[in-house]
């Protein structure tokens, strides 16, 4: 339980969230490479937590976040899915929009 409560703390803790496979300067696979270029690109400040050096975070979060799959992206507590959304925001100018609601 407390590994739920700490995921949950973490993703309130931080405007935007990325949990990933690898780092910013080093992820370790397309689509969290893909993920950090669109939220670098939009010039958003993000944390990050590498779900690779964590094994029960890896396994735990999609029970919290109810979504199976690896990036999760996280704006102001809420769920925004994984690189394809994030992707497609990006694409149609609703990132930019869903940051300045959100964050100011």
């Amino acid at each position: 339980m407390a590994l739920i409560e700490r995921l949950k703390a973490q993703i309130v803790e931080h405007d935007v969230l990325i949990y990933m496979k690898g780092t910013p300067d080093e992820p370790r696979c397309g689509f969290s490479a893909q993920a950090v270029s669109v939220l670098k690109a939009m010039g958003q400040p993000f944390a990050f937590v590498d779900i690779l050096a964590d094994p029960e975070v890896r396994a735990t979060l999609p029970q919290v976040s109810n979504w199976p799959t690896f990036p999760q992206i996280f704006v102001k507590g809420e769920l925004i899915g994984g690189c394809d959304i994030l992707l497609s925001l990006y694409e149609s100018g609703e990132l930019k929009a869903l940051f300045d609601k959100k964050l100011g």
